[in-house]
């Protein structure tokens, strides 16, 4: 892998490193909740929730990302199927009643 896609994927130490920052936020919350301060320490939290909301957002950003490779193998299947597809079409021709033979 080239480094401009390594910077255009999501690798594996990076996810583990935001489910820490998830892990983090929820433990934090529950801290907070049980100290009865969830709502006294609103700042920490949106810092928090910053912090995580950036991260998903690059998260989903290069998660979703195709390589080279993979768009390529996307387009094959989609004009494979779109042959596919073309080779099935319906007709209009019915058959007439006329043309039914009598048993």
């Amino acid at each position: 892998m080239s480094e401009s896609e390594s910077e255009q994927t999501y690798g594996e130490e990076r996810a583990r490193n935001l489910e820490r920052l998830l892990r983090a936020l929820a433990e934090r919350i529950r801290e907070l909740d049980a100290g009865g301060a969830l709502l006294s320490q609103a700042t920490e939290l949106m810092k928090l929730i910053g912090d995580v909301k950036s991260e998903l957002f690059y998260y989903e950003v290069r998660a979703t990302y195709d390589t080279p490779e993979v768009s390529e193998s996307r387009r094959i299947v989609k004009e494979a199927l779109g042959r596919a597809e073309a080779a099935f079409e319906k007709t209009e021709w019915k058959p007439e009643r006329e043309d039914d033979p009598e048993w």
